[in-house]
This record gives structure tokens, sequence and C-alpha cells, in this order.
């Protein structure tokens, strides 16, 4: 959801072949939320469905911190309280999940880490009760980074790790992927707008910075997780902005190359989402929808 629009895509699982989007939508938010989430529910009936929601940017942290040595029944409280000076809120009035970091790997010597995501209760707690309001099943509340590991795990080749970028109007999403697992991510504060709209001076500036947070993340991943052969970044289209490939494939020792929805996924039924900028749009929406396998909002 975002302030004046709410995105649903309800996705198809094929156990013999590849997902399929179902519906993919989005609405002007009129009358309030409440009001738009009950209007959709009606539309798409959405009571009988699996249903997700995503929260943006800012209204979450995702934090990798060495994993307490407890057993796993305790691990998410010995979590909890080794972020508590992480966070900017108390640590009781947080919800919190644990994500765990697989050691297969992970350079020898390097401590076993976990994620930690964690959110405000001030915040989650309206939202889910927007939801009940609203009648809405809601199974799952995700991020942006565990949306995209979704997305890129239909691109991942087989023992290759795979770096995805991807700018929307909050910014650029960095993961780091193997074998289905997320293993790190980054933000970069650089919208999809900003690219898109940028003269040619602050366009210069806005490649070299991406080029080097991207480096950085890249030489972070090689001294973390030395075992996992990297296989590409994927980069997933900037409109008007073909350089952007260009421009990284020139300065990374990695190959660079960009990615299409329509390569691993099917829509049919929806021409609108190969436009890049529609799936810039909705790729992490579509990237919930592919964990609940129904319906996100």
């Amino acid at each position: 959801m975002h302030k004046e629009r709410i995105d649903i895509a309800h996705v198809r699982r094929n156990p013999a072949g590849r997902p399929e989007i179902i519906s993919l939508d989005s609405f002007r938010q009129e009358g309030g939320t409440e009001t738009s989430l009950v209007r959709l529910r009606k539309e798409f009936k959405l009571a009988q469905c699996r249903c997700a929601t995503l929260l943006p940017h800012g209204e979450y942290q995702i934090l990798q911190v060495d994993a307490p040595n407890v057993p796993a029944a305790e691990m998410r409280e010995a979590v909890r309280w080794r972020v508590k000076d992480l966070i900017d809120y108390s640590v009781q009035a947080a919800t919190m999940d644990v994500l765990d970091i697989p050691v297969n790997g992970t350079a020898p010597g390097r401590a076993k880490s976990v994620f930690a995501v964690t959110a405000n209760n001030s915040i989650l707690g309206p939202r889910i009760h927007l939801f009940d309001s609203a009648q809405i099943p809601l199974e799952v509340v995700d991020v942006p980074e565990l949306a995209q590991r979704n997305i890129a795990t239909l691109f991942e080749e087989k023992n290759r790790g795979l770096v995805l970028l991807a700018f929307d109007e909050y910014g650029g999403t960095l993961t780091f992927t193997h074998e289905g697992e997320l293993y790190a991510s980054r933000r970069i504060e650089i919208t999809l707008n900003q690219l898109m709209e940028s003269d040619a001076r602050n366009r210069t500036i806005y490649l070299e910075r991406i080029g080097l947070e991207l480096q950085r993340s890249l030489d972070n991943c090689y001294r973390q997780y030395s075992l996992i052969s990297l296989g590409q970044v994927l980069l997933l289209p900037v409109p008007g902005l073909p350089e952007l490939a260009q421009y990284l494939g020139a300065n990374l020792d990695v190959p660079v190359n960009t990615f299409d929805l329509a390569d691993v996924i099917d829509f049919p039924t929806i021409p609108e989402l190969k436009s890049s900028a529609r799936q810039a749009q909705c790729l992490h929406t579509i990237g919930v929808a592919l964990r609940a396998e129904k319906a996100a909002a």
C-alpha cells in the first residue's frame, strides 16, 4: 500500500512450470485506506485468499547480527535483546522475526549471522488493524528485501550467487541471494523518478554513486561469502536510462545484465506488465504474492 494508491497482485504457483500472474492492478485510494480495502475485498473476493501486505521502506529495519549461541526455540528472544541498542524505540514495543543466513558459502572463521527484521508496534498495529477492519484475512506482513529475494530466486543459476538491483519510488534495493536464500541486502537512496528525470550532471552523479554502492556491496559479499561463486548482477531497466547497465558493466568485474519478468513469469492477460516502468512499480508486490501464492496488497 502507498499513500495514494494500492497495488494488488494475485499469483498462482505451478509446480510443474512457471508462476503465473493472474491479476495485477493499481487503485487510487478514495475515501481512506480502510474504505479502499473493503472495496477491493469485495471486487477480488479477498476473503477467500491467503493475503499479504508489504511494509514500505522507513517502516521497518532489517539488521544483520551475529547469531546468539542458544537453542533455536530461544533464538528470537535472544536476538531481540541483541538489537535493542540498534533500534530507536523500545525493544518491548517491537515486533520482530529472525531470518537465518545459511552457513554454506560463509568465509572460514566468520561467525554465523542472522537477519533481525523489526518494526515498531505503533506502525505495525494500525496496518494490521486496517485489514482486520476490512475483513481481509492477513497472513503475512513482508518487507521489500524478502519480496525481491522471491523474484531473484526465479533468475538464479545453479550453484551461482546472484545480485539483483531494482529501483522504485522509494529508492534502490540491492539483494544478494544463493539457492533461494537472502545473504545480504543494501539500500541505495536514489529513487526511480530521480534517475528518470535527472539532467546530464545529476545523471553522472547518480551513475557514479550507484556504481560505488554496488562495488562496496560486492566487496562485502566477497569477504563474507567467499565460497559462493557470483554469476551476475541483474538490473531492472530504468526507463530512459539505458546507460546505467552499460556504466555498471564497464566498471565492475562481474557481468551486468538487465532482466525482464517475462523471462521467468507468465502474465498473458496483463500486457501493461511488458513495460519496465510497470515492472518497477509492482516488482515487490509481485514478489510478496509469490510467497503468499494468492494475493498481495
